[in-house]
C-alpha cells in the first residue's frame, strides 16, 4: 500500500515529501509521517537548521508495525488486505520482526516487478489500484544509511506500537534507554505513517523525558540565583480550564483513582501540559490529534451511532482511557526519576557538579542516569495495571432518562397505547429535548435524540408488542428505529419475518 495519499497534509507550511512535519513547542521534538527519500533530508535539514552541527546526534523514533520499502523514493508498506485504508493494529510486532519483514518484503516487491516487465503494481489507501515502473528499490534500513552520509549522528530506533492502545511497558523504556545520554537541546524526531495518533504519542513521551533532563539537571542550579520563585519555575503548575467538561478534562473515574494512588497529582498536570503542547492550535500545540480531549469527543460521537458502530467505538474509546492512564504513569515514573537522578552521581564525580552555595547536584543532561526501568516501576506498582485493565470501561455510555419523565411514559403506554401513541411521541421528544440540551444544534444532536427516542419507545413497549417486535428485530426484518417500530405497532402488526 502507498503511503501517501491525496490530502495527507494536514497542516500549514509543509515541509515537500514530509507529510505534516512540526515542532512541539517549548521541546525540541518533532513530529511527522512517513517522509520520502527526499523528506527525509528536507526534514534533518530542517531540524538542524543553522544552529545545530549537521553532525551532531540526532534521535528518529518510527513507531510504525508495518514494514516499509522505498519505490522510485516513494514508501511503500506491507499490509494485510483487511488493514488497507485502516489503522494498523498488527499485534506483537517487534523491532527485529519488523526488520526481517523488511527484507522479505523488497524481495517481494522485487520479484513482483520482474514478472510484470519491470512495473510493480499496489493499491493506495482507498484500495485504488496503481501501477509505476520500478527504477530503484531500496528497503527503509538502508535510506537510514545513505542519510548519515551528511548526518552522521542521526540515530534511528523502531519502536513498532498499536495505534489506539498504550505502548507496551517495554516500549517507554526503549525510548527512555535511547535517549539517555542525550543532550536537552539534542532533536528527537518521531514519525507513524501520517503523523497523528502514533506520532503524538511518542511525542509526548519524549516531551516528559525533556521535562525530566530539566528539572533533574536545572533544580540544583536554578536555585543558586538570587530572588528566583522557584515556585514559578515548577513544571507541574499547569492548570486545567475549568470550564471545560470533566470529559474534555481528563476526569475519568480510572484517572481520579490513578492520580490518588500516585499520591502524586503534577504528574496529571504534567501529563495534560504537555498533551497539550503536542495538540492542535486551540490547545496551544501545533499538531492534529489531542490525546486527551479526542476521548471526549470520541464519547460524544458514541450516543449518535447505530449498535454495530457503537461496539467499535467502544473499543477505541477504552483503549484510548488506557493510553491516557500510562502516560499519565509514566509522567509519573519520570518525575520519580529526575528526584532520584539529582542524588545518583557517583561519589567521584559529585564534586565536580556540587554547587558550593547548597550542596545540591547541576548534573549535565547527558549524564543523568535512572535508578529503575519503568518496568520496574509498574512492578512496584503492579495495582496500576489491575486497576486499568478494570477501570477503563468504567464510562456512563447511555444516558439515564430522568425517572418521573420513565414513569409518566410507562404509564401513558400501560393505560392505552396505541391511544396515547401522539403523547407518548411528544413526550419522548420532549425528554429527550431536555436530556440532550447540552448539546449543540445541528444533525449530531438530531441523531441522538433519534436514537433515544428509538431505544425508550422500545423499552416501554407493551409486553404483546415488545415480543413480536424483538422477534423482527432478531431476524432482522427490521432495526431498532423509531419509524420501523411504530409502523410495526400501528399498521404492520401481524407482519412476521
Amino acid at each position: 500500500m502507498a503511503d501517501h495519499f491525496e490530502k495527507i497534509q494536514k497542516l500549514p507550511d509543509p515541509v515537500p515529501g514530509c507529510p505534516n512535519f512540526r515542532r512541539v513547542p517549548g521541546y525540541k521534538v518533532y513530529c511527522c509521517g512517513q517522509p520520502t527519500i527526499a523528506g527525509f533530508e528536507a526534514a534533518l535539514t530542517k531540524v538542524t537548521g543553522t544552529a545545530y552541527p549537521k553532525e551532531g546526534k540526532i534521535i528518529w523514533f518510527n513507531l510504525r508495525q508495518e514494514p516499509n520499502v522505498y519505490v522510485n523514493g516513494e514508501p511503500i508498506c506491507a499490509r494485510p488486505p483487511n488493514k488497507i485504508g485502516e489503522y494498523a493494529e498488527l499485534g506483537n510486532v517487534t523491532r527485529d520482526s519488523a526488520k526481517a519483514d523488511e527484507e522479505e518484503f523488497i524481495k517481494v516487491i522485487e520479484g513482483r516487478a520482474k514478472e510484470n516487465a519491470g512495473k510493480l503494481k499496489f493499491v493506495d489507501i482507498n484500495k485504488a489500484e496503481k501501477e509505476i515502473e520500478v527504477k530503484e528499490v531500496v528497503t527503509l534500513s538502508n535510506v537510514i544509511e545513505g542519510l548519515k552520509a551528511k548526518f552522521p549522528g542521526l540515530v534511528h530506533m523502531r519502536i513498532p506500537v498499536c495505534n489506539s492502545a498504550a505502548p507496551l511497558e517495554t516500549d517507554f523504556d526503549i525510548l527512555v534507554k535511547t535517549l539517555i545520554g542525550t543532550n536537552i537541546n539534542t532533536p528527537v524526531i518521531i514519525n507513524d505513517q501520517v503523523g497523528l495518533s502514533r506520532a503524538t504519542t511518542g511525542c509526548v513521551a519524549a516531551c516528559l523525558f525533556k521535562e525530566f533532563q530539566i528539572s533533574a539537571s536545572f533544580e540544583g542550579l536554578v536555585e543558586t540565583v538570587p530572588g528566583v520563585n522557584l515556585d514559578l519555575l515548577k513544571m507541574d503548575r499547569y492548570k486545567m480550564d475549568p470550564n471545560k467538561d470533566a470529559l474534555f478534562r481528563g476526569e475519568f473515574e480510572v484517572i481520579k483513582e490513578l492520580v490518588a494512588e500516585l499520591k502524586d497529582e503534577g504528574a496529571k498536570n504534567e501529563c495534560d501540559k504537555v498533551i497539550d503542547k503536542n495538540g492542535p492550535a486551540k490547545t496551544g500545540g501545533t499538531g492534529i490529534k489531542q490525546l486527551r480531549e479526542n476521548i471526549a469527543e470520541s464519547k460524544l460521537s458514541y450516543e449518535i451511532m447505530d449498535d454495530a458502530a457503537q461496539v467499535f467505538l467502544k473499543s477505541k474509546i477504552m483503549d484510548n482511557i488506557h493510553k491516557y492512564f500510562y502516560i499519565i504513569v509514566f509522567a509519573g515514573y519520570i518525575r520519580d526519576a529526575a528526584v532520584s537522578a539529582r542524588e545518583a552521581v557517583d561519589a567521584e564525580k559529585k564534586s565536580g557538579v556540587a554547587l558550593p552555595a547548597s550542596g545540591k547536584c547541576a548534573i549535565p543532561a547527558s549524564e543523568l542516569k535512572l535508578t529503575k526501568t519503568f518496568v520496574q516501576f509498574m512492578e512496584e506498582n503492579a495495582s496500576f495495571r489491575d486497576l486499568i485493565e478494570t477501570g477503563k470501561g468504567n464510562l456512563q455510555w447511555e444516558r439515564d432518562i430522568p425517572p418521573a419523565a420513565l414513569s409518566n411514559l410507562e404509564a401513558i403506554a400501560a393505560k392505552d397505547f396505541k391511544g396515547n401513541l401522539g403523547q407518548i411521541i411528544h413526550d419522548l421528544y420532549q425528554t429527550a429535548h431536555v436530556m440532550f440540551g447540552d448539546m449543540p444544534q445541528g444533525d449530531h444532536k438530531k441523531r441522538a435524540k433519534y436514537r433515544f427516542a428509538s431505544k425508550t419507545l422500545m423499552r416501554i413497549l407493551p409486553n404483546n408488542l415488545k415480543g413480536e417486535v424483538e422477534a423482527l428485530i432478531e431476524k432482522k426484518s427490521i432495526t431498532l428505529d423509531l419509524y420501523e417500530i411504530l409502523g410495526q405497532c400501528t399498521w404492520g402488526q401481524g407482519i412476521k419475518a
